[in-house]
């Protein structure tokens, strides 16, 4: 999609209702209800997280969203593909959009002057870590250079948003779980990379917003 539509067009998602889980239910891995019921009923207190959704054109005037691959590591993430972002800190004020784009600077080099922040949408619980995640999306309108953190990051994913839109691209796939078991999920293959869990169904209300106003 080129760049000018997406920018004409995206601004009128301020004014939309968010479509949480409407949307989120379709990219639901299979066993999510019975882990959310499961904390429900422990009640436990979710951490808090911000990520951010950053599109920005390419020389080819095309529209891009920046994904990235998580390292390899002990922990229920361990390289899945997500968004910029991470946990809340103390130094972000009580502010979730701070903690996207402080992350967003740490994790992919990009500057919170580069960017600017169009809206936050539907929070997102993650059983598995016990995190409720804040998404907010951010638009650069000039072309980015990334810089990858090494200790946390593998790999930065560019992908195109005409592939996010193409029905094609929703998939079928078997993955590794947190719990040793292989299971089918929805999910994007975008660039590549297998899309699912908490960032696929971030990615699935992104998608249908962009519907509603293209």
């Amino acid at each position: 999609m080129l760049f000018s539509t997406f920018l004409e067009s995206v601004v009128k998602i301020k004014h939309l209702a968010l479509l949480g889980e409407d949307s989120h239910a379709k990219m639901s891995p299979p066993y999510r209800l019975n882990l959310v019921n499961k904390i429900n009923t422990a009640s436990k207190t979710p951490r808090k997280a911000g990520v951010m959704a950053l599109f920005y054109p390419k020389t080819d005037n095309q529209t891009y969203l920046v994904l990235i691959l998580r390292k390899t590591y002990k922990g229920v993430h361990s390289a899945q593909v997500g968004f910029p972002g991470g946990k809340y800190e103390d130094e972000d004020y009580n502010d979730l959009q701070e903690t996207a784009i402080r992350e967003t600077e740490e994790e992919i080099g990009v500057s919170r002057t580069e960017f600017d922040v169009l809206k936050m949408i539907s929070p997102i619980y993650i059983p598995p870590s016990n995190f409720m995640v804040h998404p907010f999306i951010g638009i650069s309108t000039k072309p980015l250079i990334f810089s990858k953190q090494d200790e946390e990051v593998e790999a930065i994913i560019e992908v195109k948003l005409s592939d996010i839109l193409s029905e094609i691209n929703s998939v079928t796939a078997t993955v590794p779980t947190s719990f040793n078991v292989e299971v089918e999920v929805p999910a994007f293959k975008l660039s590549n990379h297998i899309v699912w869990g908490a960032t696929a169904m971030i990615l699935g209300e992104i998608k249908d917003l962009l519907k509603q106003v293209l």
